[in-house]
């Protein structure tokens, strides 16, 4: 019989001031036995973004999505070639990296893939285990365990490649209470904000989606099996993802806990192109397309984000009055013409249910978005709202001549 663990609030989480209550409700945590998992993985260290100018980025991050600002790199800092900004909202990081010489390899990746994401990086408890292991499953080693020092403490960190130009970083901060990491100088925001505004706008990252070329999901979902100890969560395919003009297959492996959840999805054969075809044409490859924002108030959250600039995907007002829909949802926290007057979508399944909106691509090529979400019980991803969400972004694809 296999023993499983309660999971216990990271670091950051607990600078965060989030409770394990409010980690279980927001991203779904579960109990499972650490010491069994061959890779362990504690949860999210940071996302990167790779941009083509991460000062402006970094200060949009800041106003539109309430982020903080608490450490930066740069030339003032030592580092030559490229400036990067860390971003907090609770216990989500975003680390915002732009080129500054014209030599600088961020800028080759920028000119291929536009802003995106280069590493998913991850926090683990032991960064010599995991790469040995993952090794040994034939993962490419990127970078060795090594050790980073400064007067802060000490990091060990490694990386591995992922999907396409995709990387996993593995961290090791145990030993250190600087900002970030060394060579970073703490930071704060300037950016002034409404006096009426939440202290943050979403709590942590609930998932970060990939998407992989035709014939390549069962492949990558097999190296996080294989290689990182992931477990299958879920698995859609045929009508429950798809319309009458596209059509894309997705599975999601997560790590024991269900702290870091990834969505994989690969274009199906259809009568026109799949939103996963047209971000592997202007991405130029695979890679991350959406991260999912975990909040404990949508509605809250969307209204200061729409009044900041974001745009969201708009969704008709004939979903909300389908009477299937309605007496699939039941009763939720809000009434319904709330969530209508807002784009909000909900979902139902056997364990609760969950709300959901998701933003335009917020780059000039339609590649990476971002989905709120506020999860009641439920552990799935909005299956039921798969078709008003694609349909919606099949409308944005016919706008820019796309689809």
């Amino acid at each position: 019989m296999t023993d499983t663990t309660e999971p216990t609030l990271t670091p950051d989480e607990r600078e965060a001031d989030l409770s394990l209550e409010q980690l279980k409700q927001l991203v779904g945590l579960v109990e499972y036995d650490e010491a069994s998992d061959p890779f362990p993985v504690t949860g999210w260290d940071a996302i990167v973004f790779i941009v083509g100018n991460a000062t402006q980025v970094a200060h949009y991050y800041q106003y539109a999505f309430g982020m903080d600002l608490v450490a930066y790199s740069g030339p003032e800092t030592g580092s030559r070639d490229r400036k990067a900004y860390v971003l907090r909202s609770g216990s989500c990081r975003f680390v915002i990296e732009g080129g500054v010489r014209p030599d600088s390899p961020l800028l080759d990746h920028h000119r291929k893939h536009g802003d995106g994401v280069g590493d998913i990086a991850l926090e683990v408890p032991d960064v010599d285990k995991c790469i040995d292991h993952a090794r040994k499953q034939g993962a490419t080693v990127l970078e060795e365990p090594h050790d980073v020092s400064d007067e802060h403490g000490t990091v060990r960190m490694a990386a591995i490649a992922a999907y396409g130009d995709t990387r996993h970083s593995l961290i090791d901060r145990s030993g250190y209470d600087g900002p970030y990491l060394p060579g970073f100088e703490g930071r704060t925001t300037s950016v002034k904000r409404a006096a009426d505004a939440p202290k943050r706008l979403f709590q942590a990252v609930d998932h970060v989606v990939g998407n992989v070329e035709l014939g390549k999901m069962d492949e990558w979902v097999a190296f996080y099996n294989r290689v990182m100890g992931f477990v299958n969560m879920a698995e859609f395919i045929g009508d429950d993802i798809a319309t009458d003009y596209s059509a894309l297959m997705s599975k999601v492996v997560s790590n024991g806990n269900h702290r870091v959840k990834f969505p994989l999805n690969e274009p199906a054969i259809a009568k026109k192109k799949s939103q996963i075809d047209e971000f592997l044409e202007f991405y130029d490859g695979p890679g991350a397309q959406h991260i999912a924002l975990a909040t404990n108030d949508i509605l809250s959250t969307v209204d200061h984000m729409r009044a900041n600039g974001v745009e969201f995907l708009d969704t008709p007002d004939s979903y909300y009055q389908d009477d299937e829909l309605r007496e699939r949802i039941g009763k939720v926290r809000v009434p319904v013409e709330q969530l209508q007057s807002r784009g909000i979508l909900v979902d139902r399944d056997e364990d609760g249910y969950l709300l959901q909106i998701f933003t335009k691509p917020i780059g000039d090529r339609p590649t990476v978005f971002y989905e709120l979400i506020e999860r009641h019980g439920s552990l799935g991803f909005g299956k039921g709202n798969f078709k008003a969400l694609f349909e919606a972004i099949e409308r944005e694809q016919e706008r820019r001549g796309n689809l």
